[in-house]
């Protein structure tokens, strides 16, 4: 699924700040990648997220 950069926005800063609360991060990161935006953004280009985007019809 293509998505939009809004949707992009939104996933990777949801993702960002449930990974600044204490979430469990799904893939192996260095140890120097402390920036949970920069984490999100990994997770997001990986396609490792477990956020879903529902569209309006």
């Amino acid at each position: 699924m293509k998505y939009t950069r809004f949707e992009k926005a939104r996933i990777i800063g949801a993702r960002a700040l449930q990974i600044s609360m204490g979430a469990p991060v799904l893939l192996k990161v260095p140890d120097t990648l402390i920036d949970p935006l920069d984490i999100a953004a990994m997770e997001y280009e990986k396609g490792m997220l477990p956020i879903t985007v529902k569209r309006a019809a």
